[in-house]
């Protein structure tokens, strides 16, 4: 099965689109959508509907730290990240914010793992950041493959002989053979807001059938993005953020 692997959309309605339609011409059979549909961005109300429908169709979806956050009071968040959670709090009815916290932290299908932050404890948001928090992650998901976001950057790591894990650097759009002897952690990036300096839009292509991952970036408009975050009268920072890809 070829799943399209779509994280922390942060309610960027545009880059959502362009992933959408990126992943349906590259044959995708089921996506598998791993948290943070809002926040930062404008269009919570129409992410989350459209995350709603495409649950509806059989996608895969999870919660992440700022679906959470808008129900619940979060200690993890910094100032701009709550400012602009408490906007979309003000956006999404009663029955939005009901769905977004009743969504699992964490889901197993076709022997891998997919969850938002880290299967070593989904509930406490960690970053996977290098390879000692992928080996925790990998190691709690007790399955070959993981697949999450949180991070807002692409990255791969795999378990050598020895069990511990080492980074691996991915190209774009080059499919990479994922054999399941090993385990492998997959960070799939950002939909929504990119911080690597580039602003196209991230996702990534799991062939469960071939055992292979692709990592993907998708140009879209993130001009109209940007604009619509400052007529929203949210900080100007988000917007620059998702204009340079910060």
């Amino acid at each position: 099965m070829l799943f399209a692997l779509l994280s922390d959309i942060h309610g960027n309605l545009e880059a959502f689109d362009a992933c959408l339609r990126a992943a349906r011409s590259a044959g995708a059979e089921r996506l598998a959508l791993l948290g943070d549909f809002v926040g930062y961005g404008a269009d919570p109300v129409a992410v989350v509907e459209r995350v709603q429908r495409l649950q509806a169709e059989g996608a895969l979806v999870l919660r992440g730290n700022h679906d959470d956050a808008v129900a619940n009071a979060s200690h993890y968040m910094n100032d701009l990240a709550a400012e602009a959670i408490e906007c979309t709090r003000e956006q999404l009815s009663p029955a939005h914010k009901a769905y977004l916290t009743s969504l699992p932290l964490l889901a197993h299908a076709e022997s891998a793992c997919f969850v938002h932050a880290s299967a070593q404890a989904p509930a406490r948001w960690i970053y996977i950041d290098g390879p000692t928090a992928a080996q925790s992650c990998a190691e709690a998901a007790g399955c070959a493959y993981t697949f999450c976001g949180h991070v807002h950057r692409q990255a791969l790591y795999f378990a050598t002989p020895k069990g511990t894990m080492c980074a691996f650097q991915p190209t774009i759009g080059q499919p990479i053979p994922i054999p399941a002897h090993r385990r492998w952690v997959a960070v799939v990036g950002s939909v929504g807001q990119p911080r690597d300096r580039r602003p196209a839009a991230a996702f990534a292509l799991f062939d469960s059938t071939r055992s292979t991952l692709t990592f993907r970036r998708v140009p879209y408009d993130h001009l109209a993005a940007a604009q619509k975050i400052r007529a929203a009268g949210l900080s100007p920072l988000l917007a620059y953020r998702v204009e340079r890809g910060l």
